[in-house]
């Protein structure tokens, strides 16, 4: 166990306490015979703003039928979901209360392997407030294919223990803020779970409040990542980046000159090294915004700019 201030640590949950929630759901499944029969299931939730928005994983509420939040206070109040992002799996609930305490955000840009953690949420649907555990941050910028859906980007991997129910709920620092929330754990694995960074959370929860959706900026290119492998059988000048597969007609990528073959290898000044990256600094970016594209084809390598629009898929 990594040795801390034993003070921190119990202030850091107190303050946490005061915004951790129980998200509890209804979802109607059918039987062989076509019978509809309603399931139970059961999550945390960390509430967003005073005025009764709180934000969990999409998985946890998606298809419900019926949604209950437990306060910190043990009232039970009926919640509605504003927009669910199955590519982030962030949801954003609205309650009719006013006069929460929200939770205090940490800049997850700034986080680093090794900083300490604790998880808090409502395992098993145990009353009586969150449980805690602890942990540090194992790994940045993971990526997972989540169960029957769509590959998650940009994740926090960490060693301290996530529990079913724990869904939704924060990963937080000593100072009581959060710093992700923790999203799946890999079934049989020992000491691996993941969480969505704060700014992701904040970002999709900020935008479901303004438009409704996630406007999700948009390149039109589908690529893979680039190997020392693919580099050497096709005689390509580099082994990193992003090999372009193919360009959707009209699209960004198209208007910027990109062509099947092409190599991304940095956007604006990032250097690109695989998809994720090139994900992450899209995901960076609004549509509107303007970018450039350092591009190798053949033995040339060229720059292009292009203005990024919003994803026909969101």
């Amino acid at each position: 166990m990594v040795p801390v201030d034993q003070d921190k640590v119990v202030r850091a949950v107190e303050k946490a306490s005061r915004y951790v929630v129980s998200v509890n759901t209804v979802t109607l499944v059918s039987d062989f015979l076509f019978r509809s029969m309603p399931v139970g299931g059961l999550g945390s939730g960390i509430i967003y703003g005073a005025d009764g928005y709180i934000v969990t994983n999409n998985h946890v509420v998606s298809n419900a039928r019926r949604i209950s939040i437990t306060l910190p206070d043990n009232r039970i109040t009926e919640g509605s979901v504003v927009g669910g992002d199955a590519l982030s799996d962030v949801a954003l609930i609205k309650i009719p209360r006013t006069g929460l305490t929200p939770a205090e955000f940490y800049d997850s840009d700034s986080l680093k392997v090794g900083q300490f953690v604790l998880a808090l949420g409502n395992p098993f649907g145990l009353a009586g407030g969150p449980t805690v555990t602890a942990g540090v941050i194992s790994a940045l910028k993971r990526r997972i294919q989540a169960q029957g859906g769509p590959v998650i980007e940009d994740l926090i991997q960490t060693d301290a223990a996530i529990n079913p129910g724990n869904s939704g709920g924060p990963l937080i620092n000593l100072d009581g803020k959060v710093v992700a929330m923790s999203t799946a754990i890999i079934p049989y694995a020992q000491g691996i779970g993941f969480a969505i960074t704060s700014n992701t959370v904040q970002r999709v929860a900020e935008e479901m409040i303004k438009y409704g959706r996630v406007i999700r900026p948009w390149l039109g290119i589908n690529g893979i990542d680039m190997s020392s492998g693919i580099a050497e059988y096709y005689n390509l000048a580099v082994d990193f980046g992003v090999l372009v597969v193919s360009v959707v007609e009209a699209s960004p990528a198209y208007h910027a000159g990109l062509r099947e073959g092409d190599i991304i290898i940095q956007v604006d000044k990032e250097r690109i090294l695989g998809l994720s990256d090139l994900l992450a600094q899209l995901w960076r970016r609004k549509a509107g915004d303007e970018v450039s594209l350092r591009i190798i084809r053949g033995e040339k390598e060229f720059l292009s700019t292009t203005r990024l629009v919003e994803s026909p898929m969101t």
